[in-house]
Formats: C-alpha cells, structure tokens, sequence
C-alpha cells in the first residue's frame, strides 16, 4: 500500500484540528479568549510598541476581540490582514479601528476597506499575531493550505525586530507536522495557558 503524500497528511491534519477547533463550546471559546489577554499583559509584549498586526476569527481559531479591544484601549495601532490586489497570495496590513469600513474578501472574511494611506509596510510592524490550524514542538505552522502568511512573511528578515507569534487553542499543539521548504516556522507561540518560544 502507497505511503500518504506529504500534502494528504498536512490536508487529513488540516481537517482534524479544524473540526477540534469547531467543537469547542462558546463559554470555551470566550474563557480561551480572555485568558489570551491576560497571557500577554504577563508576558508584557506591548511594553514600547506602537502598531500591532492581528486577525478576524474565522473557523472556530481563538478569538481576537478582547486582544483588540485590549489593543485599542491602550492606544497601540491594530492592523488587519488584507488580500493583496495585485500580488496574488500575498497580504498587506491595513490600520484597523472602531470606525472601518468592512468589507469581504473572496474567502468571506472580513477586512479593511483598502485605502493606501493605512497600509503599513511588514517591516514597520512592531508584533504581527498569525492564524494557525496546528503547530508543533519545533514551532512549525499548519495554515490554512493558501500559504498567504508564509509569503508575505518571507519579506521579513531575521535583523528585523518585528515579533512573530502565533495564536492557537491549547488543543491544537501535536508533537510533529510535516513540512514543506517554504513553511515558515514561528518563534513565538501563545495558547490560552501557555507560552512558547523557540530557537
């Protein structure tokens, strides 16, 4: 019998830790949320930090909001990921407030209006928080299959200050991913109890 293919076992992980994801309860989902919070307050990662890069929940990920509105309530910038218009499979950064006009992309999330003067470049960022479906105990990130984060990712170079950090529900930790030589792995990991950092 034929071994999997790298891509089937990264596809069969996708739908696995999907579908945990989606099967926690809205008290789970809000209690993980508030604790993602607290989690970074303790850490103190916004000590001297002026723009913030995060994401919409979508797909049962840890919720966002309350970071946020955390965000927004000591008058730090908070940029959103949007598909860029004439890059395919890259994203620019768009400032982010109460008063954005939102619209869908083609995935039906919702983003930023594009408006040049809000974009900020990658390496301007002080902290960028990224989406994962799994990661492991080396750092390595499961996404989506679109591979948007790791390209537009790449542009960052390693003398650059700019902290990457990955959000994930407890539940989607494994002990090893298989991965592609484009896959960029993540230093920084935050779950709802727990904090990651990898050399």
């Amino acid at each position: 019998m034929q071994e999997p293919s790298t891509v089937q076992l990264r596809n069969s992980l996708r739908q696995t830790f999907r579908e945990r994801r989606k099967a926690l309860s809205v008290i789970e989902q809000s209690d993980a949320a508030k604790k993602l919070v607290q989690q970074c307050i303790d850490l103190k990662l916004f000590e001297h930090k002026k723009r913030v890069a995060v994401y919409l929940t979508n797909d049962g990920e840890l919720s966002t909001l309350p970071l946020i509105e955390y965000l927004w309530s000591i008058d730090i910038e908070v940029y959103l990921p949007v598909l860029h218009p004439f890059c395919d499979g890259y994203l620019l950064f768009l400032r982010y407030t109460e008063n954005s006009l939102m619209l869908a992309n083609n995935f039906g999330i919702l983003e930023p209006k594009l408006e040049c003067h809000k974009i900020c470049p990658v390496q301007a960022l002080d902290v960028i928080f990224t989406p994962l479906v799994a990661f492991d105990d080396k750092g390595n990130r499961l996404g989506m299959g679109g591979g948007f984060y790791d390209r537009t990712l790449q542009a960052i170079h390693k003398e650059n200050p700019v902290r990457l950090i990955g959000l994930a529900h407890d539940i989607q930790q494994t002990l090893a991913l298989p991965i592609e030589v484009w896959d960029i792995p993540l230093p920084n990991i935050i779950t709802p109890t727990r904090y990651f950092h990898f050399k």
